[in-house]
């Protein structure tokens, strides 16, 4: 099922037509023409291309998912892939959508349900009195929507990063479950970058007077979305330095208190060998001084507590207990 939306001198005149009717209204030079497809095979475009001459490649790369954010411009189009994400839980999920732009028509073509297209079209529809601008009208609500889910998921990421600098400075961390969230906080961080990042190119060469899809009227509305862009941009590089200096104290942390077990364990061990080496001398079986005498043994017992207690203040003064 494909939607379709018909604009005519800026005023939504119809919707959800049938495919077969866009030749029809493209004879209008008025007309500005949306089509919408969802997990299209090549045989669905095909009508399609051949009506707007789309280039074949272009028609590929609509079809297969994993495309790059990217905007190729042919003779007679441009086409442009993009995705939008979100967060699943503690998981980032990526919503791959590509579209032809012509003069008069934006196809979009959805790789699955999960990109919501009703938000664009909400964008579009609060922002009716943009619609003179044609294509490049319709080109921003889908581009704002989809740079704006970057920004909020890179404000998602901040949270859980806050969340994970409280996590390390714990009196005990389990740093398994540390370990776990890190990683994938990082592994978020990696898919993010790979799609804004390109988005910077795509939207700045959208804004080039020689693409002529950006008028007047638009042109402050791109260059906000091309700020977005950079914020979001700056804002993912930003996170990846912090998901990194976390897990470096995290790390440091773990040395820190294992010193600090260590210097606690060796310090009682240092105590525990007072009394051992004491008894052990006064139990040779040879003459010494106090052999088999009552004093000998308060000698030895006395030997015992002033040397361990003597040990026990120097490690306490040297905070090693």
């Amino acid at each position: 099922m494909a939607r379709t939306r018909l604009y005519r001198n800026g005023i939504l005149e119809s919707e959800d037509f049938p495919v077969a009717d866009v030749s029809d209204h493209l004879l209008d030079p008025d007309a500005t023409v949306w089509l919408d497809f969802c997990a299209p095979g090549e045989a669905e475009l095909a009508l399609i291309s051949e009506e707007l001459g789309l280039h074949a490649l272009a028609v590929e790369d609509a079809v297969h998912e994993g495309q790059r954010a990217k905007l190729d411009c042919y003779d007679s189009h441009s086409f442009l892939t993009a995705y939008a994400v979100s967060m699943d839980g503690e998981v980032l999920r990526r919503h791959e959508v590509a579209a032809f732009v012509t003069r008069q028509a934006l196809v979009t073509v959805r790789k699955d349900e999960a990109f919501d297209i009703q938000a664009v079209l909400d964008r579009w529809d609060a922002a009716a009195e943009g619609a003179k601008s044609g294509v490049g009208f319709l080109l921003h609500g889908l581009l704002d929507y989809v740079v704006d889910g970057h920004f909020d998921t890179a404000q998602t990421l901040d949270d859980q990063i806050e969340q994970l600098e409280d996590l390390v400075f714990e009196d005990r961390p389990d740093h398994t479950r540390l370990q776990r969230r890190s990683l994938q906080v990082r592994k978020n961080l990696v898919h993010l970058r790979r799609v804004v990042v390109p988005m910077r190119e795509v939207v700045g060469n959208l804004m080039r007077h020689d693409m002529r899809l950006v008028d007047d009227a638009t042109q402050p509305y791109f260059q906000d979305v091309y700020d977005h862009v950079l914020r979001a941009s700056e804002w993912t590089e930003s996170l990846r330095d912090l998901i990194t200096t976390i897990r470096e104290t995290q790390l440091n942390l773990q040395g820190y208190r294992l010193n600090t077990i260590m210097k606690k364990v060796t310090s009682w061990a240092a105590i525990i060998a007072v009394p051992t080496a004491v008894t052990g001398f006064y139990g040779q079986n040879v003459p010494y001084p106090g052999f088999q005498q009552v004093w000998g043994f308060w000698a030895s017992l006395v030997s015992i507590v002033v040397l361990s207690v003597g040990l026990y203040a120097l490690f306490r003064k040297r905070e090693w207990l």
